[in-house]
């Protein structure tokens, strides 16, 4: 029996990352998350989770959890070094939750290269309804924590991902996947976690364009 290469996934906690990482786990032996969070160390660089939560999530997953703090502009490269410090325990593959955009996909193809490993796409040119209704179809559950302002209102955050939601979503012109980043997700539960991660409803506010619920454990 040949043994599976070993992966790490690039891990947001939002549902495209879980659902590449489920997508993948038969094929890779999956040993790993990696995220970059603020320069403070205590929230994700993208989407603001706190990290407490993320960890959760990987906790859940079994996986061994990389955190680089960035500022923006050191971004790609604590990414590389996180990738390098992947590589270094035996990592191969890294595998991403991209869809849509070729230049998102490059991006993650050249990072990867430059640490020695190689890119693994498993949702990209999939049908963004598709993805997000198996995601729902799975019993993996998410919820919004963040909308653009100008697409949608606050009374979204909180919603879980359902075929209802992702009908309303499409009705109003959005992404079923919000792939022109019309809100992000967290990912409370899915098939390969342990157990659920359990959430508190902190405060809303507005960031950047953006309605943002504060989770918190």
């Amino acid at each position: 029996m040949t043994s599976r290469p070993r992966a790490a996934v690039s891990w947001s906690g939002g549902k495209d990352s879980c659902a590449a990482f489920e997508r993948s786990r038969q094929a890779f032996e999956i040993v790993a998350a990696v995220t970059m969070v603020d320069v403070e160390g205590t929230r994700s660089r993208s989407h603001g989770i706190r990290i407490e939560l993320l960890q959760a999530q990987t906790a859940a997953l079994g996986l061994r959890h990389v955190m680089r703090r960035c500022d923006w502009e050191s971004y790609e490269q604590e990414f590389e070094n996180g990738l390098r410090e992947l590589q270094a325990d035996g990592v191969t593959h890294v595998i991403y939750g991209d869809i849509v955009y070729p230049e998102h996909r490059a991006w993650a193809e050249r990072l990867s290269e430059r640490a020695g490993l190689v890119a693994v796409e498993p949702l990209f040119g999939i049908p963004t309804s598709e993805v997000a209704r198996s995601f729902v179809r799975s019993g993996a559950r998410a919820t919004l924590v963040a909308v653009n302002a100008s697409r949608l209102d606050e009374a979204w955050l909180g919603t879980e991902l359902s075929d209802a939601a992702i009908d309303r979503l499409i009705a109003l012109g959005v992404d079923p996947c919000g792939e022109e980043g019309e809100y992000h997700t967290f990912v409370t539960d899915s098939p390969s976690f342990a157990q659920p991660v359990a959430v508190r409803r902190g405060e809303i506010v507005q960031v950047r364009g953006y309605w943002a619920m504060d989770l918190m454990s």
